[in-house]
């Protein structure tokens, strides 16, 4: 058997070297790549992704790989989305929209409120609270600080999808999760210890996996 293959995908945006790094880091090799061949064959799958919602679905098209991250999440393949790479995964933004997003999840992306003292966009550390049991969280306290940069965020048609919520001006879904697919509005590779023992914790669920 292949020893257990990491695709990050490349579709021109997002903090790809760093996600790289921080895999490799605690001991997961992983591949950047746009080659659609390559990730439908990888063990485990990360769609990272930094700017706006619309230029990043315009990218994903114009590289052919919107059919192929759908694939993978029906597929059964170990999946981490961040940051944008969770938006991405829902139907629609309303950031210079509306634009369509993958449509892997019902529900939509909306802009924090403008209130009195809530800075947007939300930057910074910020605590995570737990939601439901998940795998990638392994390890890792109730109430722990992650890395946060975002204006927008999730609102799940189905909330069961929520792994994690925070604080920000009201609560809102920081993480989902359901099946194969774990994805985070805040950046493990920017969170330090936490955010490497989620990716330590992703590299085991890959590692583990067992196609069908």
């Amino acid at each position: 058997m292949k020893n257990p293959s990491i695709a990050i995908i490349d579709y021109g945006m997002g903090n790809l070297r760093s996600v790289q790094k921080g895999l490799e880091r605690v001991g997961h090799a992983a591949t950047v790549t746009r080659d659609a061949n390559v990730i439908e064959a990888a063990t485990g799958v990360v769609l990272p992704g930094v700017g706006a919602f619309g230029a990043c679905m315009e990218n994903l098209r114009s590289y052919g790989l919107v059919d192929t991250v759908r694939r993978v999440v029906d597929r059964g393949t170990p999946f981490l989305g961040i940051c944008l790479g969770m938006q991405l995964l829902f139907d629609e933004s309303d950031e210079f929209g509306p634009v369509r997003g993958l449509g892997v999840f019902r529900g939509r992306v909306v802009r924090f409120r403008d209130q009195p003292g809530l800075q947007v966009p939300h930057m910074g550390w910020n605590q995570i609270r737990k939601q439901q049991p998940v795998p990638h969280l392994e390890g890792i306290d109730e109430g722990a600080f992650v890395y946060f940069v975002h204006s927008y965020y999730v609102v799940p048609t189905d909330r069961s999808l929520t792994a994690t919520s925070t604080e920000y001006g009201g609560e809102f879904t920081s993480a989902i999760y359901r099946d194969n697919v774990f994805a985070t509005q805040y950046h493990p590779e920017k969170s330090q210890k936490i955010g490497l023992k989620i990716l330590e914790n992703f590299g085991r669920i890959v590692t583990s996996h067992r196609p069908c």
